[in-house]
């Protein structure tokens, strides 16, 4: 059997030819997505470039993921910022979701508004242990009814809270869907309903909206979240199967043109003997999204993180090139660095992209004072002995010296309360085949896992 995986990339469509029998990867090949035309178009341009490389390839399974067309955008509300805040954005994050923002409380006129303009596809509404608080996510039910945008309500709030919410938003004709709370009890959670909840929108409402029905025609399985895709691959390197063992604990960075992904595989308890674990315990496959850290799409955002004249100084540059390739990056999103020049300005922005993006994910330490004399307390994860740090995104995978890019998530003394990794390895995933195997993990997940460890390890 032959199995083609099709990741649609917010820049790139990234095709992965399989053959199972033989148990090989035949060849890999990838093109500029064509959201704003026809995404089909960079699907059959990268097919050919496929086909020239291994020649006629003939699939018997289309296995496709994702993040075209800005990905599954989604905001969050809960009603403490610590706790279902916090675990509303875990269960949006660990779906696949890019969380433009989470809000706590009842959400103000404002908020409402800025949520009017970020037009989410999905607001995942949190809110209250089961037979706790009610008021907070009823007010935010009516109040997200208010708001003049078409997006889906999925309800992983206060059970004791359904039956009313139910006819909020049925009076108001709003497509929503109620699952199990994300909190159900205190400092407790179970985000899995609500992730498959937000799964089952964008295969059932998403796709259509992102101009991806005419893919899901093709493919053999529903279309999923490219995260959701890299999540089960990682999932798979790290805990193995049945059969094999995985890897165990490491990070995985996807760097793109749009976002940055951290995922992270490992309990996150604390290294130390003398540190309280505080807030929410943490998920062990733990997924952030920064929206704001891109290569080409939101490199203005992630110029905000840059300092130019220290970049101009590293590389002994003047400012002026470095701001003419910013220029150039942002006026045409698919251009590739092909200079050494340019090549070093890119791998630049990217280990900063890097450092921000995994002192987000890393969890942290602080210090207070007891009667019994200095305590510590850890908020997060402890990332600190992870054992590899994996580099899956275009932007690093294309670099010629991947472990500059990765030393940005390395711990640094200058922050020694964030609990980045010390000593870890650095891997890279050169072909890209983490979304992939994520995918071909449905049908056969020792061979993806065994591919990962060939291409990866």
């Amino acid at each position: 059997m032959n199995i083609l995986t099709v990741d649609f990339g917010s820049t790139y469509t990234k095709l992965t030819a399989i053959d199972v029998a033989d148990a090989v990867i035949l060849g890999t090949a990838s093109a500029f997505t064509t959201i704003d035309t026809d995404i089909i178009h960079g699907f059959t341009t990268a097919l050919h470039l496929l086909e020239d490389k291994i020649g006629p390839f003939r699939y018997d399974r289309l296995l496709c993921c994702s993040s075209a067309g800005g990905g599954l955008k989604m905001v969050a509300l809960g009603l403490v910022p610590e706790l279902t805040a916090k675990a509303a954005r875990l269960a949006a994050s660990s779906a696949g979701a890019k969380v433009m923002k989470t809000y706590a409380f009842e959400i103000s006129r404002d908020e409402q508004e800025e949520i009017r303009q970020i037009d989410p596809d999905i607001v995942l509404l949190c809110g209250g242990t089961d037979g706790g608080n009610k008021e907070v996510i009823l007010a935010n039910a009516h109040r997200l009814c208010a708001i003049d945008r078409a997006f889906t309500v999925i309800v992983a709030g206060n059970k004791s809270a359904s039956h009313e919410i139910r006819e909020i938003f049925e009076a108001a004709g709003r497509d929503y869907v109620i699952t199990n709370n994300v909190m159900p009890s205190f400092n407790m959670l179970d985000i899995e309903p609500a992730r498959n909840s937000i799964r089952d929108v964008f295969i059932r409402k998403i796709i259509d909206a992102k101009g991806l029905s005419r893919v899901q025609q093709m493919a053999s399985a529903d279309v999923i979240p490219t995260p959701l895709a890299v999540m089960a691959g990682c999932e798979l390197l790290s805990k193995g199967t049945a059969k094999s063992p995985g890897i165990g604990d490491f990070m995985a960075i996807d760097l793109g043109g749009a976002t940055t992904d951290i995922y992270s595989m490992s309990d996150g308890k604390p290294s130390a003997t003398n540190v309280l674990v505080k807030g929410l315990p943490e998920p062990f496959s733990k997924r952030t999204v920064e929206g704001d850290l891109g290569m080409r799409y939101s490199l203005t955002s992630l110029l905000e993180e840059l300092d130019i004249q220290a970049v101009a100084d590293e590389l002994g540059v003047e400012p002026a090139e470095v701001t003419a390739w910013i220029e150039q990056c942002l006026a045409n999103p698919d251009v590739i660095a092909s200079s050494p020049a340019e090549q070093r300005l890119d791998e630049a922005f990217a280990r900063r992209a890097v450092e921000v993006a995994v002192g987000r994910h890393c969890g942290f330490m602080e210090s207070s004072y007891t009667p019994l004399g200095e305590i510590f307390t850890l908020t997060g994860k402890d990332l600190s002995e992870i054992t590899y740090i994996i580099g899956i995104g275009g932007a690093i995978i294309n670099s010629n010296h991947p472990p500059n890019i990765l030393k940005g998530a390395m711990y640094n003394p200058r922050e020694p309360f964030v609990l980045r990794p010390k000593e870890p390895q650095y891997l890279c995933d050169r072909k890209y085949i983490f979304a992939s195997m994520g995918l071909l993990n449905t049908l056969e997940p020792e061979l993806a896992l065994q591919f990962m460890k060939k291409e990866i390890v």
